[in-house]
């Protein structure tokens, strides 16, 4: 009778674990196929030499991963509206990951492994950046553009497209594949996704030198997971002091100095200045910072004016002259001097583009500094064209000009276009403020509750209450 008790109850615990594994078995099996799922997203980068191609994205919210629909209507009007020259960068592994560890954070270029396409970026017409993209929309995403382009892929390396004569009017679509950490041995990923963004500039570069419009597309074949480099995996996982990493170092151009004889009057600098004219752009930073035979022909000071001219020979195709025009008054009420650049001037082929620049302002005895003086409105378009479809486009990164109170080479305190009370701060205000206003209301009303002064004794007379009809 044991035995058969004994026998019953093995037989129960073992029908009862094969219970259990059927229903959690379903349920682990689709715990795992979502977060595989939810693995499989790639980053899409997108730029063209033409302007207007897309709207910003109102669906990339934090989280949201870009089907192939929707990744199809954001190429379908590019493709019948841009240029016929579709560049494909495919990297054998990327994650937007790569951007955080490996970019250029908090203004540090210098340390990005990413310059020449973040600068492609600033200085391209038209970009859209689209953080997770759908691993299946990605993988057909060769295909999708053969049909739209009507014509094959032709896998290229940077010997093989400098021998190519790309033209404007007919489709191509070249493939130019990059490695990762995959195929790259022992080398840390920075020094790879650098080689991998040196490769995107020379590309680039041909490509402006040969004056073809063209759309460029960066993506990736799968996602990639971010570690350490190999040189912090060998040194441990313990402490380490941020000190004991050297920086790069940074290349620093000089400014502009316009001098009235052996006094400089007049300093200009930029991080970056570049200028489009229909759809072409140059980059005039290296042909201005440094250059000792720059032509300043043109250029005047004195204590209430100041004119900074610039003149560039060949410039596309043409001799092209950029005015900066700043005046210095006294305004009464805060009794002291104030400096306005007027306008910004570009002179070229007997025509003139005028650019209002009035809110690059400050106090004369302090030079003016902002990130971006643009005329392009994604960058704050401090520069507005005030001359209508001029086909010109200016942006100056990490601007400073000094026209008045100078002394010696070097920029007097900047006042920097950024104000102290930006919109978080002034949302930070007011909320608190309604807040304190809340609190005040609530403890108003607490302490202006008043207690019964007379109660119901039941030894006592009752309270008579008249009714009142």
């Amino acid at each position: 009778m044991a035995a058969t008790v004994l026998t019953w109850v093995q037989s129960g615990t073992h029908w009862a674990l094969a219970m259990w594994r059927m229903l959690w078995l379903p349920l682990l099996l689709m715990v795992t196929t979502a977060a595989a799922a939810a693995e499989q997203q790639v980053p899409l980068v997108l730029w063209s030499s033409d302007r207007d191609l897309w709207a910003p994205a109102a669906d990339t919210h934090e989280g949201h991963i870009t089907s192939d629909m929707q990744l199809s209507t954001y190429l379908d009007p590019a493709l019948e509206l841009g240029p016929r020259n579709v560049l494909l960068f495919l990297q054998d592994k990327l994650s937007i990951e790569d951007f955080t560890a490996y970019g250029g954070v908090f203004g540090n270029k210098q340390d990005s492994a990413f310059s020449n396409l973040e600068n492609a970026l600033d200085l391209a017409p038209s970009s859209l950046v689209l953080p997770a993209v759908d691993w299946y929309a990605v993988s057909t995403l060769t295909t999708y553009l053969q049909e739209k382009l009507g014509a094959s892929p032709l896998h290229v390396d940077l010997a093989t497209l400098r021998e190519l004569k790309l033209n404007a009017s007919l489709p191509a679509l070249l493939l130019i594949h990059l490695p990762y950490t995959a195929s790259s041995g022992l080398m840390a990923p920075r020094e790879v996704l650098t080689g991998n963004d040196e490769v995107i500039g020379q590309v680039l570069s041909t490509l402006k030198s040969e004056d073809v419009p063209y759309m460029a597309a960066l993506t990736a074949v799968h996602p990639s997971k971010v570690i350490r480099d190999v040189a912090m995996l060998a040194g441990g996982l313990g402490r380490q002091l941020l000190q004991t990493q050297t920086a790069a170092p940074t290349v620093i151009h000089p400014p502009v100095i316009y001098k009235n004889g052996t006094v400089p009057q007049i300093l200009f600098w930029a991080q970056n200045f570049s200028v489009v004219y229909r759809g072409q752009l140059e980059d005039l930073t290296p042909l201005t910072f440094g250059v000792q035979d720059l032509n300043m022909t043109g250029s005047f000071w004195n204590e209430s004016f100041a004119r900074l001219s610039l003149t560039y020979e060949h410039l596309f195709g043409t001799l092209v002259t950029f005015k900066f025009i700043l005046s210095n008054q006294l305004y009464p009420v805060s009794a002291r001097h104030w400096f306005t650049m007027e306008r910004l001037e570009i002179h070229s082929n007997g025509s003139v583009a005028h650019f209002n620049a009035s809110r690059v302002t400050g106090p004369s005895v302090y030079s003016y500094h902002c990130g971006y003086v643009s005329s392009v409105r994604k960058n704050g378009n401090l520069l507005v064209e005030a001359t209508e479809s001029s086909h010109w486009e200016i942006t100056l990164q990490d601007f400073q000009i000094q026209a008045f109170n100078v002394t010696g080479e070097q920029f007097s305190y900047a006042s920097d276009c950024a104000g102290f009370f930006s919109p978080g701060i002034w949302m930070g205000l007011l909320t608190s403020l309604i807040m304190v206003f809340i609190f005040t209301y609530g403890l108003h009303m607490i302490l202006s509750l008043k207690t019964m002064d007379r109660f119901d004794d039941h030894k006592g007379p009752t309270i008579a209450l008249t009714q009142i009809v």
